[in-house]
């Protein structure tokens, strides 16, 4: 099934699109002028009425690469059908108009990634307040949480503030090594400790005079 899948895409579309079998999963990737035209040939020729799943996996210079499931559950087969938009511009017109079920998967994906679907009725925020600034899972999002107080079920050892604590801690994946409290009382720290190993035993009368004290006794 999955070969017969592959050829009708590549009859279909030729060599704008790429049709990969992994673990019998064909995925097919599309250009982002293609997108809405993928999803309408899935449904109409290969029998993909059932809309599962979309979001979107951040690939840094990549760009966003968009993912979507579709099954057909009359033919028994699912295919994975991917793009990618830019990073600069990541806009993408909305699968709503193949898929209804795809309204909310991509307000989360917006809200998450900050991909704009063009021609969604209505991309507003699904699971984050209103006063929420930026896209937590770009992976350039600070994750201060991870920072501001321990993390429970930490992997890395004393992170969770339970057992030994670890050699060289670890800061979570999204956070910058300058970032957060405990960066800024490591800096103080080393600061004092700098000031504390530069101090001469000469340098000590000098600061008693600074006070009006003679270091060979009276005042000055």
């Amino acid at each position: 099934m999955t070969i017969e899948l592959a050829v009708s895409w590549a009859r279909r579309f030729g060599d704008d699109v790429r049709a990969d079998e992994s673990f019998g999963l064909l995925t097919v990737d599309v250009p982002p002028e293609l997108w809405e035209e993928a999803l309408t040939f899935a449904r109409d020729e290969l029998g993909c009425g059932f809309f599962d799943w979309l979001s979107a996996v951040d690939e840094l210079e990549r760009g966003f690469a968009i993912v979507t499931h579709l099954h057909s559950l009359e033919q028994g087969h699912h295919l994975l059908i991917r793009t990618t938009v830019p990073r600069e511009d990541p806009r993408l017109v909305s699968a709503t108009a193949v898929y209804r079920g795809a309204n909310w998967h991509e307000r989360e994906t917006h809200e998450m990634f900050g991909v704009i679907f063009d021609g969604h009725p209505d991309l507003t925020p699904l699971l984050l307040p209103d006063e929420f600034e930026g896209h937590p899972l770009r992976k350039e999002f600070v994750l201060a949480a991870r920072v501001a107080k321990p993390w429970p079920g930490a992997k890395e050892p004393g992170e969770s503030g339970h057992g030994a604590p670890s050699r060289r801690r670890m800061l979570p994946p999204g956070v910058p090594q300058d970032w957060g409290p405990a960066a800024r009382a490591a800096t103080e720290a080393r600061r004092g400790a700098r000031r504390g190993a530069g101090e001469a035993p000469g340098d000590q009368p000098a600061r008693r005079r600074a006070r009006g004290i003679d270091p060979e006794g009276g005042d000055v």
